[in-house]
C-alpha cells in the first residue's frame, strides 16, 4: 500500500483543514495517509521549521492560515520545493470578498470565538450527556429531539453529534423486556425517531461488544433470531407512535443526524432502505 505523508498547518486548531485532507485521502483506498497536524501555528519562524520537516518527509500540505503573510510562505516555499499544498480558507476568502466588497478581518480563531453559539452548544451536550441512555425520563419532555432504539443502534454517538448542531438531544433504550417511561406519551411525535438496523449487523456489532469486554460473545443479546425480535417489536412501537424511522445501517452518523434534522420541517413518516 501506498504511503503519503500530510501535514495540517493552521493557525488555529486545523480542523477543518484535517477534515478536507481525510475526506480527499477516503476516496483513494489503496494510499494510507499519514497525518501530522501543527496548530496554532502564528509565527513565521516556527512555520518555517515545519515547512523544512514537510521537505524532508514529502508530504503534502493543507492549510487555513488567515494571516496571509503565513499562508503565501507555504505557497512560496511549496512552488520552489516541488511541494503540493491546498488552501483551505484564503481562497474562499478572497471569493467572499470578491462578491460583497468586504475585506476579511484576518484574525485566527474567531470561528472558535466564545459567543452565544458557543455556549449553546456547550449546554446542548451536557443536556445530551445527563439524558443518555434513558437515564433522566423527565429530560424527554425538554428535549428538542428524541431517540428511540434497541441496543446498538448509535443511539449515543448521534446523540452527541446532534449536540454539536446544537440540539438538545434525549434517547431512549427500547426492547420486550424494558419498561417505557410514562413521559413518552406524552413528547410531540415529530420530534421522536425511531432507529432501526439489520439483525446480522446488530449480531456483529453485539459480540464484538462482548468480546472487549472480556465476555462471551454468544449469548441471547447477540442471537439474530433474538434481536430479530426486537427489531419488530420496535417497529411496532414506532407505527403505534407514528415517528419518522430511520434505517441506520448502511448510513454514517453524519447522514443520519442529516435526515433527521431535515425531517423536523418535513412530515414523512417512514425513511427505510
Amino acid at each position: 500500500m501506498q504511503t503519503q505523508n500530510v501535514f495540517i498547518i493552521s493557525d488555529s486548531s486545523g480542523a477543518t483543514a484535517q477534515t478536507v485532507a481525510q475526506t480527499a485521502l477516503s476516496q483513494f483506498p489503496d494510499i494510507k495517509g499519514e497525518i501530522r497536524r501543527f496548530p496554532f501555528i502564528q509565527t513565521d519562524s516556527i512555520l518555517r521549521g515545519i515547512l523544512k520537516i514537510a521537505l524532508n518527509q514529502h508530504a503534502m500540505i493543507f492549510h487555513t492560515l488567515v494571516n496571509t503573510d503565513l499562508s503565501k510562505m507555504v505557497q512560496s516555499f511549496c512552488k520552489e520545493n516541488g511541494l503540493s499544498d491546498f488552501d483551505c480558507v484564503q481562497s474562499p476568502m478572497n471569493m467572499l470578498s470578491q462578491l460583497t466588497g468586504q475585506q476579511p478581518a484576518h484574525v485566527p480563531g474567531l470561528i472558535h470565538d466564545l459567543n452565544q453559539n458557543y455556549f449553546e452548544r456547550i449546554s446542548a451536550i451536557e443536556f445530551a450527556v445527563e439524558n443518555d441512555d434513558g437515564k433522566n425520563p423527565k429530560g424527554l419532555q425538554e428535549a428538542d429531539i428524541v431517540l428511540l432504539g434497541v441496543s446498538r443502534t448509535s443511539k449515543t454517538p448521534l446523540s452527541l453529534y446532534l449536540a454539536n448542531q446544537n440540539q438538545k438531544v434525549a434517547n431512549l433504550p427500547i426492547g420486550p423486556e424494558l419498561h417505557l417511561p410514562d413521559e413518552i406519551h406524552d413528547i410531540d411525535k415529530d420530534k421522536m425517531f425511531g432507529l432501526l438496523n439489520t439483525p446480522e449487523k446488530l449480531s456483529k456489532i453485539r459480540k464484538q461488544r462482548m468480546i472487549s469486554y472480556g465476555m462471551n460473545p454468544d449469548t441471547p443479546y447477540s442471537d439474530p433470531k433474538h434481536i430479530k425480535t426486537e427489531l419488530e417489536y420496535a417497529k411496532k412501537l414506532y407505527r403505534k407512535i407514528g415517528c419518522l424511522t430511520i434505517n441506520v445501517a448502511n448510513k454514517s452518523i453524519e447522514e443520519t443526524a442529516t435526515i433527521i434534522l431535515e425531517s423536523l420541517n418535513l412530515n414523512t413518516t417512514e425513511f427505510e432502505d
